[in-house]
């Protein structure tokens, strides 16, 4: 039904309950993929990865805490870059108010970027975020997650991004993974996932969506509209 025409309630509810068996469906494929995901088989971490955190040197397995679930996000932030990407900053908009919950679920979340800590700390004081981040400056984790890229990708032109090989787009891009430590302290890796295929982690599209006009996005054009929450004009 087009979404210009008025009709009357009887029309109107005859169209929601139409939709409303779209929604459950989609709610039932959902459940079932998110099933298929925790059952993915685990690789385990065998490299020794170190991060500079607020308090000096951090393992990953140190990224856990108390918890065996971590979640990490990779935030496009390089050496030198002014400031964190636009896009990673609206989704890093929404951990705050959510890592209580979580934390409750038995999972830490933390961000990690290969900027310096010192442009970390000031950036992230600029935003006023609380939660948890740590540089992988020094280190292979964010290649070895394919998500940043040397100087010999950008000259191939080529990058391995998103389970296939693209065009290099620039040395970082976002992406989430998914470890798991068990009671043993062995590492697993059990997921990643990047670019729009992570966009479930911005809750704002979901308020976005109910609405008649929706993202307003263009094709091609994804998060065009996106700022720093400090650059928003009103």
């Amino acid at each position: 039904m087009d979404g210009s025409r008025v009709v009357s309630p009887n029309d109107w509810l005859a169209a929601r309950r139409q939709l409303l068996e779209r929604e459950r469906e989609l709610i039932r494929l959902r459940d079932e993929v998110s099933t298929a995901r925790r059952n993915l088989p685990r690789v385990r971490v065998t490299k020794p990865y170190v991060f500079d955190g607020p308090n000096g040197r951090e393992t990953l397995a140190d990224l856990f805490g108390k918890r065996r679930q971590l979640i990490i996000y990779h935030f496009m932030f390089g050496p030198g870059w002014k400031e964190g990407c636009v896009g990673c900053s609206f989704l890093a908009d929404h951990i705050d108010g959510l890592r209580v919950h979580i934390a409750h679920r038995d999972i830490s979340l933390v961000v990690v970027a290969r900027a310096p800590m010192p442009q970390i700390e000031a950036f992230q004081e600029r935003m006023g975020w609380r939660f948890r981040w740590v540089s992988s400056s020094g280190s292979d984790f964010n290649y070895d997650y394919h998500v940043s890229f040397t100087r010999n990708d950008m000259i191939a032109g080529l990058v391995y991004y998103n389970y296939e090989i693209r065009e290099f787009m620039s040395e970082d891009l976002p992406g989430v993974s998914v470890f798991y430590k068990d009671d043993a302290g062995g590492i697993f890796h059990t997921y990643s996932a990047y670019g729009r295929d992570a966009e479930s982690l911005c809750g704002a599209y979901s308020y976005i969506d109910l609405t008649p006009l929706g993202r307003q996005e263009e094709e091609g054009h994804w998060q065009a509209w996106v700022r720093h929450h400090d650059r928003y004009i009103d």
